[in-house]
């Protein structure tokens, strides 16, 4: 049996664990969680240069998938893998298909590597048969990840909250701007939000686990859209109305706002699969968490500044959250 990869500095022994994008959203709290647990950190990541808040606590490896010798000495040593690498929707050079293909080939030479554990961050009901390339590709690499053999956890959260995080704060953004909000259809589709902290903690205590599993990463709380909305105008003292306006003449709105501030607001299938109800499960909670308590207590700092997915990809020196 092979030992477990251990760092000992100072007298004190620290297990080695590696999370793909530190520096970024999900996979920082990670970062973070794995820190205050006294275990030795490193990551894989496009982002080098980017200003973070961890000084020299943790160990910068490139994220460069063509470089496999890289990504086998990144790797070697570490106990589990925290996998949080994905493209939201492709544009300028990023494509899901590719991310795939980079998060399969991750995995295995991982596991060449000798990577005991890989904790996976997935999405809610994912499927290999989905009309949507972000539930397919998910689900492929789901499968790629179950085809190495190597024991794993994978995570399937529906949509986060707190932190730099991208879709409440811009909808106060919106909300704060303009004078009615335009919603998909009836907006009685639903969310089951997490708490990115939440959804941390869990990643690192299955990563304590043996086996397989997969597991429903969901709060306590499920909304509709109309009335999470609903919620955050309350909360940051704008309530709008809310008009519901047909899915051709909305996307063709968030088409014209996203140019004027240079992003992708919503993708057409991010809408589609938000109004199929992929973003709510059934299964017990794994958060603690509660939207409607945060947003009370966080609400009037929503919105104040857009947050911008292409800013982020665009500029890999500035803090995340700055961006």
């Amino acid at each position: 049996m092979q030992d477990t990869p251990r760092d000992t500095a100072e007298g004190i022994t620290r297990e080695r664990h590696l999370v793909t994008g530190a520096f970024g959203y999900s996979g920082s709290y990670i970062a973070r969680e794995l820190l205050a647990r006294g275990h030795a950190v490193r990551t894989l990541t496009l982002s080098q240069d980017r200003t973070h808040e961890f000084g020299n606590q943790i160990e910068i490896h490139p994220l460069d998938f063509t470089d496999e010798a890289g990504l086998r000495t990144a790797l070697t040593g570490v106990r589990v893998l925290y996998n949080t690498y994905w493209v939201r929707f492709p544009k300028a050079g990023f494509s899901q298909d590719e991310a795939v293909r980079n998060s399969i080939r991750l995995f295995e030479v991982a596991k060449d590597a000798g990577v005991e554990r890989i904790v996976h961050v997935s999405i809610t009901k994912p499927s290999l048969s989905s009309p949507y390339s972000y539930f397919r590709g998910k689900a492929e690499i789901e499968a790629g990840l179950q085809t190495t053999g190597l024991p794993h956890s994978i995570l399937r959260p529906a949509i986060f909250f707190g932190g730099p995080e991208i879709l409440h704060n811009n909808i106060a953004w919106m909300l704060r701007h303009l004078p009615v909000f335009g919603i998909f259809g009836d907006g009685e589709y639903r969310l089951r939000p997490i708490h990115v902290r939440d959804l941390a903690q869990l990643a690192v205590e299955t990563g304590t686990h043996g086996g397989d599993e997969i597991i429903d990463a969901v709060g306590p709380e499920t909304f509709t859209f109309k009335d999470l909305v609903r919620r955050i105008g309350e909360a940051i003292g704008y309530p709008r109305p809310l008009i519901p306006v047909p899915r051709p003449i909305a996307m063709a709105f968030l088409g014209l706002l996203g140019l004027f501030v240079r992003d992708v607001i919503l993708t057409r299938q991010e809408v589609g699969a938000l109004m199929d109800d992929l973003l709510v499960t059934d299964s017990p909670a794994t958060g603690t968490t509660r939207f409607s308590t945060w947003l009370a207590e966080h609400g009037q700092d929503l919105g104040r500044n857009y947050a911008s997915e292409l800013a982020r990809r665009r500029n890999r020196q500035a803090a995340y959250e700055q961006l």
